[in-house]
């Protein structure tokens, strides 16, 4: 059985990737973290395993990390296993640049999975979105919306960027020369190829995305809806399970998946 490091053990999707662990055939439960004063440290969350605060011990006990945490936490343990040798899977979402590319540095030292998102159907959408791109060509112009809980904090959410950027490797350009995410006043027309994202938040909606491929006279929509986090945390636990004796570097999604 490989050990596993659960980050933000005790958050919601810490919860289901706990659940997750415990019922895959080839992993356990090593080390369950969380920040300090969290009020359940100290406490054996599950059999053999005390809730901590203290990443060095934490890694001592595992093979393989599963976090999903902010950017700053997660550079912050991720530098930690990097130097533990310990492999990394993450869905922290709202990168910086900076912090994307300090995360592409770290996994030279340790196989490490980054992806907007762990749900397979998700990442079978990202490759549809990308063959409707390709195949319906310059007619159709692309956009997206997606709505997640009011407690989300980074805007647009990263599988929403994730498809934006499926659909601008279809049509053959860069998602940064192209990306809309306002529209207010006096706008003038829609630019010629611009990939828009709008944004919603309320409630406790795990995650909704629609894009939409508008031509004239017709448009095609590709819908994922999230009613749990649990094919987000069971996507996370079959990652790391692949993850584990993986060599170093950063491992695309669609790999594990077999999209690639």
């Amino acid at each position: 059985m490989k050990r596993v490091l659960v980050a933000g053990a005790c958050g919601r999707m810490g919860e289901r990737i706990r659940h997750w662990v415990d019922a895959h055939a080839e992993l356990e439960m090593g080390a369950a973290l969380e920040a300090p004063g969290h009020p359940r440290l100290g406490e054996e969350i599950t059999p053999g395993v005390t809730l901590s605060a203290d990443p060095q011990a934490a890694l001592a006990g595992a093979d393989v990390v599963i976090d999903f945490m902010i950017p700053g936490a997660t550079l912050d343990l991720l530098r930690a296993a990097a130097e533990a040798g310990v492999a990394y899977v993450t869905g922290t979402t709202g990168c910086s640049d900076a912090q994307r590319k300090e995360i592409e540095a770290l996994a030279q030292r340790i196989p490490v999975v980054h992806a907007a998102n762990f749900s397979v159907s998700v990442n079978v959408l990202g490759w549809l979105a990308r063959e409707a791109a390709r195949r319906l060509g310059e007619g159709f112009d692309a956009e997206l919306f997606e709505i997640h809980h009011a407690a989300k904090r980074d805007a647009p959410s990263g599988t929403a960027l994730f498809l934006a950027q499926a659909v601008a490797e279809g049509q053959a350009k860069r998602l940064e020369d192209h990306l809309v995410l306002e529209r207010a006043g006096e706008i003038g027309a829609r630019p010629e190829g611009a990939i828009g994202i709008q944004t919603l938040r309320g409630g406790d909606n795990p995650g909704e995305h629609t894009l939409y491929f508008v031509g004239a006279g017709e448009r095609l929509e590709l819908t994922h809806r999230s009613s749990t986090r649990d094919h987000f945390a069971q996507g996370a636990v079959r990652t790391a399970a692949w993850l584990i004796g993986q060599p170093p570097g950063l491992h695309a999604i669609e790999t594990v998946y077999g999209l690639g």
